[in-house]
Formats: C-alpha cells, structure tokens, sequence
C-alpha cells in the first residue's frame, strides 16, 4: 500500500454525492493514462471517503447507485478515471516539462524537413515550440498531444513524418555488433547473410532517426558501412 502520508486526494462529485480516495499521484496517473496497475500500488487505504481529510466514509448504497458497485477498489478506478486529482502546482509544472520533452523527443524522432528529408534538432523544434506557445497538458497522454503539437508547429517550422527503408551492408567483423544496434532503430524487413560474411538487411525507422543511426553504425564499423535509401513513406 501506499505511504499515507505521501498520498494526494483524487475526488469524483456526482448527484450531490462527493467521493473522495487517497492515492499515489504518479500511479494514479499513469492508471488514468491506461496502464495496468495493482490497486495496492495506487491506493493508501482500501476505502472510499466522503471527506478523506476527516475520515468520514462514504455511502455503500451512494457507491452502488453511481457506481455500480461498492467495492472499493473498482469505484476508485472510476473516480481516477472520472474524476479531479489535487496535484499540487510544483508537481504540475514537472508533468508538463517530461511530457513536452517526450513530445518534442517523438517529432524529432520522427520529423523531417519535407524539402530535404533530413531531421530538426532537437533544440531547433524547442525554440519553436517556444514561439508557438504551445500549452502541454499535464493530464492527457503524449501520443494525443503529438498531432496538436505539429499543427501549432508547422507555420513555423516545415516538417513532416516520415519512415524509410534503408539497404544497409556490413563487413563479417563488425556484423555481430550493428545487429543488435540496427534493432534498436528500427525494424530489420529483410536480411542476408552474403558467403564473403557480409550482412546485407533492410530496415525500416523513423524518419528522424537515419542520421543518428549512421553515426552509430560508422563509430562500429570506423566508416566502413555502405547505405542507401531505398524507400520514404
């Protein structure tokens, strides 16, 4: 169970009822983001209150009639999901900076400039995130604020998703080791094994991704790697 008192208060008010429960803020919001989590690791107490701070319980028949239940842990589900959890600002504003750094680390991942297929910095996307003055909501998740962020971006900066099909060829002694680097980019479509020992694959990544992969692979290999594009999507 959690720590009582480290727990924050999440509150769910319906039909003149107020529903209140004492949870771990980052559990509480990574349920309500739909990750799979023990009640015990989000809950401090396996009760629903009326008034948490005064201990007053809440209502069996309340529960059931909104609920459709009284079982304390499938109602502060709901009441997670539904309802208000009381962070305070200091924990907002550390929210809002992880998720604008992730939703700048997917585009850079991800975006090209159209004209010239080649990635922005990461710096390059922050300023303009700066200039468009784009508002990170701390409670929805990242995937969904991608899109909205590149619409905010684009009068500003040109960019575009894109994944590519990349040839690739390795000589035998440095094979094994850019086999397992190669999968951490992207995913391997096709591959051969050449009678010379050479490695020949296919791999599809992230737009973004190509230059960083080719540094990767020519620190490995001291330069001796061969490439192509073969196909952007």
């Amino acid at each position: 169970m959690v720590n009582v008192d480290q727990a924050i208060i999440a509150r769910l008010k319906a039909q003149g009822h107020n529903f209140e429960i004492l949870v771990d803020c980052s559990n509480a919001l990574a349920l309500r983001e739909g990750k799979d989590l023990d009640m015990h690791d989000v809950l401090a107490a396996m009760q629903v209150f009326s008034d948490a701070r005064k201990g007053l319980v809440a209502s069996e028949t309340a529960m059931k009639q909104l609920f459709g239940t009284s079982d304390p842990r499938e109602v502060a589900k709901q009441i997670i999901q539904k309802g208000e959890i009381q962070l305070t600002q200091e924990y907002r504003e550390k929210l809002r900076e992880e998720k604008r750094k992730q939703i700048i680390s997917i585009i850079h991942r991800n975006g090209v400039d159209p004209k010239t297929h080649l990635p922005h910095p990461p710096q390059r996307i922050e300023n303009a995130f700066i200039e468009a003055k784009f508002h990170v909501d701390e409670f929805r998740p990242v995937q969904e604020q991608v899109q909205e962020a590149l619409k905010k971006l684009r009068p500003i900066l040109p960019i575009k998703f894109e994944v590519k099909e990349i040839a690739i060829k390795i000589s035998p002694e440095y094979a094994p080791k850019c086999y397992s680097t190669v999968k951490t980019f992207g995913t391997i479509l096709r591959e051969e094994w050449q009678s010379s020992g050479n490695w020949i694959a296919v791999v599809e990544l992230p737009g973004g991704l190509e230059n960083d992969l080719y540094d990767k692979l020519n620190k490995i290999c001291h330069g001796n790697v061969e490439s192509k594009v073969l196909r952007i999507k």
